[in-house]
């Protein structure tokens, strides 16, 4: 029926986060599997959106499971007076109200809180608020207001499953409301998104309780803590979980197996099916009432079955020290262990991933746009985008850089350093730091030879481009021509990096003016990686 089967742990931290009791994806294809931990929900929707469309290229057949609920209990879309079919005016409702950040700031409490209002006016259906959450919209403990009050505490489905928690709770232990407000958004937009959104479908809602024959992509809601798993030595149990039932749905398809899954209970009544099929949704492997735990069987490993992109963990050593037999036996024989690594190795998604982190992790809505991409890549050659908060600039610098660097202007740098990290034409890059008349002047004016270096640029200055990654004493010298009437290059990059001098030569730098264009970094912090790495950005087509 598929051919790659991909498993969500969800998360709705407020913050990025990895390793436990966050987001982990399991993607398992016929001869490979694949493990991920992406820190926010922004990054795990773009990995299964750049996944979801390689498959699809490949003609392939993808089911996509997440762990929480797609449906409320029977008449929340009527009680929030929205019309059309329930489970989608529902899903429309909350993608419009949740705001998720880049950086995983949501307002799933807030939204809970107006929803609450919506439906009774108090503290009811949902419940669970943090602590400097003041409204009486929300209780912080549960309000035992869902017999009396029109809405059940549970889906039919939630019922079958002795451990399921409710969904209108929003803190504590199983706490999948706050999961399913900040979920349902983003399965919503993978559901929708142009490049398949005729090929999409969601279970049981567009396909009803039976075997999807339409869609090269399937959404279904499942509950990981149906299978009995057993974690590797290190592995978070998330990551076990959503190994074991990605591998579990594999085998059953291919034992013929999988089909039963999707009619759910058949013994439903009428009532029922139509209540799950058009509000509730159903949990993908629950197939009896109190469902219990589903054996994972023990997989042989194939080859590929880890590729270069899954995490790995330590194992744990034995009694003596060693992990096998095998390992004791090379040592006595004084064979050499030689460590294996599972590695992240393409080039494209590494430069993908890091980018899709720093746009995460950073603030870049204080940068215009035409600076974001050299912000970027300054992050990317640090490997800290913590620096982007220190970045200063003039407001035509982006725009004069790159057209010098396009009308073939001369590249003046402090350092072969980053003269060896620019990727344009050599023979417009000019050093002098190692010239011996640099090294002569610098003795004669008792200066360093990078300020001498800095001095002997003056004939190449106008409508140049300066990339400074090291020496402070470059940037002052430099300033002082400047100041003496030496003419202006197009732009000045000033990176220099250090404890003395660094800080003050980049403040010197901002504070210049007579029209000075200029990027730089305010601090200590520089260097030649970020020198080279503005010239590249700003060299780059637009």
């Amino acid at each position: 029926m598929f051919d790659a089967f991909a498993m969500v742990d969800w998360s709705a931290a407020t913050v990025p986060r990895t390793g436990r009791d966050s987001i982990w994806i399991c993607w398992h294809a016929r001869d490979s599997e694949r493990l991920e931990n992406p820190p926010t929900r922004r990054i795990a929707k773009s990995i299964l959106g750049d996944w979801l469309a390689a498959a699809l290229e490949r003609g392939e057949r993808v089911l996509l499971g997440f762990d929480f609920p797609f449906g409320y209990p029977v008449g929340f879309a009527a009680r929030l007076g929205l019309s059309g079919p329930p489970w989608r005016a529902v899903w429309d409702e909350i993608a419009r109200l949740i705001e998720d950040t880049e950086g995983n700031g949501n307002n799933r409490f807030r939204v809970a809180a107006e929803l609450n209002q919506r439906v009774s006016n108090g503290c009811f259906p949902f419940w669970g608020r943090p602590p400097g959450f003041d409204t009486p919209l929300l209780g912080s403990k549960h309000h035992r207001r869902h017999e009396g009050s029109g809405l059940a505490e549970r889906r039919l489905v939630d019922l079958y499953i002795p451990s399921a928690q409710p969904c209108w709770k929003l803190l504590g232990s199983g706490s999948v409301g706050g999961q399913a407000l900040t979920g349902i958004p983003m399965v919503r937009a993978l559901r929708d998104d142009p490049r398949w959104i005729d090929r999409a479908r969601v279970w049981p809602f567009e396909t009803g309780l039976q075997v999807p024959d339409q869609g090269s992509v399937v959404f279904a809601e499942v509950y990981p803590s149906l299978w009995a798993v057993s974690p590797a030595d290190g592995e978070p149990k998330d990551a076990a979980q959503v190994r074991s039932v990605a591998r579990f749905f594999a085998e059953s398809d291919r034992a013929g197996k999988l089909a039963a899954l999707f009619a759910g209970d058949p013994t439903l009544t009428p009532e029922q099916r139509h209540r799950v099929e058009t509000e509730e949704a159903w949990t993908l492997g629950v197939t009896a009432a109190r469902q219990r735990p589903i054996p994972v069987p023990a997989m042989a490993p194939r080859a590929g079955a880890l590729p270069a992109s899954s995490p790995t963990f330590p194992r744990k050593r034995g009694r003596e020290g060693w992990g096998s037999n095998g390992e004791q036996e090379r040592a006595q024989h004084c064979i050499p262990v030689v460590p294996g690594y599972t590695y992240l190795k393409d080039p494209a998604e590494i430069s993908r991933r890091s980018f899709a982190l720093i746009r995460a992790e950073a603030d870049l809505t204080r940068f215009p746009q035409a600076l974001k991409p050299l912000a970027l890549r300054l992050a990317h050659a640090a490997g800290d985008s913590t620096i982007l908060g220190d970045l200063g600039w003039s407001k035509g610098a982006v725009a004069a850089g790159r057209r010098a660097l396009a009308a073939g202007a001369p590249i003046l740098v402090d350092a072969g350093m980053v003269a060896a990290g620019i990727k344009l034409d050599p023979s417009r890059i000019i050093c002098k730091l190692h010239d011996p008349e640099t090294a002569r002047q610098a003795a004669a004016e008792r200066t360093t030879r990078s300020a001498a270096a800095a001095e002997r640029w003056r004939p190449y200055l106008p409508g140049a481009v300066v990339a400074i990654g090291n020496a402070p004493t470059a940037l002052f010298r430099l300033l002082e021509l400047l100041a003496q009437g030496a003419p202006q290059p197009a732009l000045i990059l000033g990176f220099p990096v250090g404890f003395v001098g660094a800080a003050e030569a980049k403040a010197a730098l901002a504070d210049f003016g007579q029209g000075l264009e200029f990027i730089t970094l305010h601090g200590r912090r520089g260097g030649s990686a970020l020198a080279a790495a503005a010239v590249n950005a700003l060299a780059l087509p637009q």
